[in-house]
């Protein structure tokens, strides 16, 4: 846990918002050492889906010569950053619900591309031996969890559907709902079960903490959280003119679950310190080359 909060951190402070996308391709195909201009991808603080998938598409992008960085900040302002045009694309928008704000308050500023994996849930988790199942018990027993709920970041769409729906539907006003940051969750998730202490959270899957962690979700009867989810692929208004080629690899982009499970685990379920995760990105396509050159086909 220690190694994901320095690698978030890391990253996190060496993110500098510039107008790095406006080099254009020339619309051909094919890699080699060419250089086809310069792309920044957004990616939010501490969503691991979103930042595995911009690291396997910042690999695939500077094989076939283009210059690539990855641009770290929450959900709100990466939304703004591409309108703005100084983020190129992000690959971590949800709908129909967790970012549906963000989606409708960029209208006409950014340009939705799609879906790449339709297995995305907000969740409430807890451990696994909590007292409870259910939201709906959660209220009765929120002096077992310490009266309070540990949520992440602040702007983030979780975030928002806790405050707008879960906490109203289920009558948890008295409870505190901290915010802070995915990793601190995370660390707040591990010191708790260490301890062998009730805790909830605010989660989501895909997310690697299941793997982690002995965890699990509680029922959400009343549908607060929302049905399963789509994550999308968004761009600038210029991008498809700037990047044609890339624009059309994005358009047709699929991963499942399992795939995408795959690379988290490689990727974050590990005791070492990572502050880059390209070498073990570029490892985890060489096992999987035959999907990832269908990537640019």
């Amino acid at each position: 846990m220690k190694k994901r909060i320095l690698a978030v951190a890391a990253m996190a402070t060496a993110a500098v918002l510039g107008v790095t996308g406006c080099s254009g391709d020339s619309g051909g195909s094919g890699g080699g050492s060419e250089d086809k201009g310069d792309i920044t991808i957004g990616v939010f603080n501490g969503w691991p889906e979103g930042e595995a998938a911009s690291y396997l598409w910042k690999s695939i992008l500077e094989d076939k010569g283009y210059n690539v960085s990855l641009e770290y900040a929450d959900a709100g302002p990466v939304f703004a950053g591409v309108a703005s045009g100084d983020y190129d694309f992000a690959l971590d928008g949800w709908l129909p619900l967790t970012h549906k704000k963000y989606f409708e308050q960029f209208e006409g500023e950014i340009v939705d591309l799609g879906a790449w994996n339709e297995d995305a849930k907000l969740t409430f988790a807890v451990n696994a031996d909590a007292p409870i199942d259910s939201l709906e018990e959660l209220a009765a027993n929120a002096d077992k969890f310490g009266n309070k709920i540990i949520g992440i970041e602040p702007g983030a769409g979780l975030t928002m559907t806790t405050k707008d729906a879960v906490i109203p539907e289920y009558g948890l006003e008295d409870m505190e709902y901290i915010t802070s940051s995915t990793p601190a969750m995370l660390a707040e998730l591990k010191k708790a079960l260490d301890a062998d202490e009730n805790i909830v959270v605010t989660l989501w899957r895909p997310h690697w903490a299941y793997d982690a962690f002995d965890i699990k979700d509680l029922e959400d009867p009343k549908k607060a959280l929302g049905e399963a989810e789509s994550i999308h692929t968004f761009t600038s208004t210029g991008f498809e003119e700037d990047f044609s080629e890339v624009n059309e690899w994005l358009s047709n982009f699929k991963m499942d679950s399992d795939l995408l499970f795959s690379l988290e685990n490689v990727m974050y379920n590990t005791d070492e310190e990572i502050k880059d995760y390209t070498p073990i990105v570029e490892d985890w396509i060489a096992e999987n080359q035959d999907y990832v050159d269908g990537l640019t086909k």
